[in-house]
């Protein structure tokens, strides 16, 4: 099974993509773009797995999600992999202090059951479109010039999914294997 961990998009986040996405799919270069129901926050992609590793990944990653406090995600701008000058990868960026922590603890869970380790360091961003050509100057110009247009509401997600990724005619379908919580709500101190 091809496995990866994620965190799931609010609809209020989807919306803003599916009109942007819209927008852009009419006046960018071809690529594969997304499709919007599917977008998700990858924390770590585990690859091809036997089924057998996800008895043992519910054992390891929800203890260690658990006591990890809650993460507000803010989206926006956006950028390329590996590089603007080589475009392969369409992505929208953000902010999330703490998201690492919890990308860190599923790294760790899937460590401890004999996976390798992720040799980047986490990078928060949200997948818009892989590119089989990559785009010219103008086209990554315009590709950065609306993205930072686009206004996401925050949002705090409170699980954590694996997810099986199936390669279709239609794209990738996505189907939730095991959800744990993550995000303790952080106590407001009440000034005392």
């Amino acid at each position: 099974m091809r496995l990866f961990v994620a965190a799931e998009m609010p609809q209020a986040v989807r919306e803003v993509l599916a009109a942007g996405l819209g927008r852009l799919k009419a006046d960018q270069p071809p690529a594969r773009w997304v499709r919007v129901e599917g977008t998700h926050l990858t924390l770590k992609f585990l690859g091809e797995q036997p089924e057998e590793i996800v008895d043992g990944l519910d054992r390891a990653v929800a203890p260690l999600l658990a006591p990890l406090p809650q993460v507000r995600v803010k989206l926006g701008g956006g950028g390329f992999f590996p590089q603007d000058r080589r475009p392969r990868v369409a992505w929208v960026g953000g902010e999330a202090a703490g998201l690492e922590s919890w990308a860190g603890a599923v790294e760790d869970a899937a460590a401890s059951l004999g996976l390798a380790r992720e040799s980047r360091p986490f990078s928060l961003h949200l997948t818009l479109a892989r590119l089989d050509r990559p785009w010219g100057v103008q086209a990554v110009e315009h590709f950065q010039a609306q993205v930072r247009k686009w206004r996401f509401p925050e949002f705090a997600p409170h699980e954590v999914v694996l997810f099986r990724s199936e390669l279709g005619p239609s794209g990738a379908v996505y189907t939730a294997l095991r959800r744990w919580p993550a995000g303790v709500p952080v106590k407001e101190s009440d000034g005392a």
